[in-house]
C-alpha cells in the first residue's frame, strides 16, 4: 500500500478490506487466512505475531517481513478492531473475525 498524509487512512473508501485481501493474496501465493495476534511466541512481551494457512488449514512459512507487513496491514484496515483478542483475515470474502470466538464456536 502507498504512504498517505498523516490521520489518511491508506485504503480511504468502503472496498479497503477487499483490496487488502487481493493484495495480501498477491503477495502471499496460496494464503486462506491470516491470524494477527500480539503474543508471538518468541518474544516475552507483547509482539506482533502474524500466521498464514492455506485452503487445507496448513500453516504457511513466511518471511518475518512479509508476516510483519500482512500483520501491520491488517491492523490499519481495522483500527476499531479490539486487538487484545486474536483475529482471522479470511482472504476470499475478506472479513475479520475473533478467532478466540472462532475456536469456541461462537463466531463465524
Amino acid at each position: 500500500m502507498l504512504a498517505m498524509p498523516i490521520g489518511t487512512p491508506a485504503c480511504p473508501d468502503s472496498g479497503r478490506q477487499r483490496r487488502l485481501a487481493a493484495q495480501l493474496a498477491n503477495m502471499i501465493a496460496g494464503a486462506a487466512t491470516i491470524r494477527v495476534c500480539f503474543d508471538d511466541p518468541k518474544q516475552t512481551w507483547p509482539h506482533l505475531h502474524a500466521v498464514v494457512k492455506d485452503e487445507a488449514g496448513k500453516t504457511m512459512d513466511l518471511g518475518r517481513t512479509t508476516a510483519r507487513a500482512a500483520g501491520r496491514w491488517i491492523l490499519r484496515a481495522w483500527p476499531e478492531a479490539d486487538w487484545t483478542r486474536p483475529h482471522t483475515f479470511h482472504l476470499a470474502d475478506a472479513t475479520l473475525t475473533r478467532s478466540d470466538l472462532v475456536a469456541a464456536g461462537r463466531g463465524r
